[in-house]
């Protein structure tokens, strides 16, 4: 009979759905591209045309922590307590960090965060939200991205790695943002091969000692799931058949065949922003957690629905202008899963 069941959910999943609320734990787990949510005190001298005024900073802070209080709150699958577990980039201070986490839209649940100021030029970093209440980090640590251009040595942001205990069981978690395409896709494509590799060569040191590791890696690529990358570098596969213990899944694909992304530029839609998966969060049929769904956070409240920038993110900047808006990046992020074990 136990079988049955298994095989049933995996069948069925709007079967799974109707009893996820009694049956199984739901977690949360996103990704967020706040667009330079500066402090107003520690800025980098290289980013001083976008200082933001008190004003400004608190206009935008209280719009980013909107999002993230909304964030997996009101779908099919869903928890009051919003996301457990967030990636954050571009941020530039602990102290924007502090902010958000004490804002009354989110105090109670008790946000904590793992942050390392690293040497990238313009300032910023990644960083990562975790609810104590589900999740318990166990070590961290910055991933440095030194890059070589024209001879010279370069810092992109560092890629965040952190080990810790999701509800108990152990889950590893890479943070990214991967150098820009300022200069050109072609041109650049080479400085994020660079970070890709260092992300990828630090999880297979994992899963060379632990093959059943529980990996989630998620950032702003500024490449697509089809790049190379992506795609063969960081071995980002669209299907969970036949994939190896090497290789991530990435549930992104789906949405980039059909044209649907995360931000847009002159009217062409670009899924840079991802979170894959190592293969042990794949079946079902498991103890522990297992990946469910994939959701783009698109809601109509940050979507700009007039003049040139209809359907897009509701950016805050048009250049060096503050335009008041949300961010120029839609969050993602995926559920996961766990049954729950009666004793009855």
């Amino acid at each position: 009979m136990g079988k049955l069941i298994i095989f049933f959910f995996i069948l069925f999943p709007i079967y799974l759905l109707s009893q996820t609320h009694t049956d199984f734990k739901i977690t949360v787990v996103a990704f967020y591209n706040c667009e330079n949510l500066l402090d107003t005190i520690h800025q980098n001298t290289n980013n001083e045309d976008r200082v933001l005024q008190p004003a400004m900073y608190t206009d935008k802070l209280n719009k980013i922590v909107d999002v993230i209080s909304k964030i997996g709150t009101d779908d099919k699958i869903a928890t009051p307590d919003g996301a457990s577990l967030i990636g954050l980039a571009e941020i530039n201070s602990r102290w924007v960090l502090e902010d958000i986490i004490h804002h009354p839209l989110v105090k109670k649940r008790n946000y904590q965060y793992v942050h390392f100021d690293s040497k990238d030029a313009r300032g910023i970093d990644v960083a990562f939200l975790y609810n104590p209440k589900y999740f318990a980090v166990e070590t961290a640590k910055p991933l440095t991205v030194k890059l070589n251009i024209k001879e010279k040595n370069y810092y992109s942001r560092d890629i965040l790695w952190i080990k810790g205990k999701l509800n108990g069981e152990l889950m590893y978690f890479y943070i990214n943002h991967w150098p820009s395409r300022l200069g050109g896709e072609q041109e650049s494509e080479h400085l994020r091969w660079k970070a890709a590799l260092i992300c990828r060569n630090h999880i297979d040191s994992i899963i060379q000692k632990d093959s059943l590791a529980k990996i989630i890696v998620m950032g702003d690529f500024n490449d697509e799931p089809f790049n190379y990358s992506i795609q063969n570098i960081l071995r980002g596969k669209a299907s969970t058949t036949n994939i190896s213990k090497n290789e991530l899944f990435n549930p992104w694909n789906q949405f980039s065949k059909k044209g649907i992304g995360t931000l847009a530029f002159q009217d062409t839609w670009a899924l840079f922003d991802q979170i894959l998966i190592s293969p042990a969060l794949i079946p079902k049929n498991q103890l522990g957690f297992f990946y469910y769904q994939p959701h783009i956070f698109n809601k109509p409240f940050i979507t700009e629905n007039i003049g040139k920038y209809k359907g897009y993110p509701m950016r805050s900047w048009d250049g060096n202008n503050y335009r008041g808006g949300y961010s120029d990046h839609f969050p993602v992020y995926i559920t996961l899963l766990k049954r729950i074990i009666n004793a009855n």
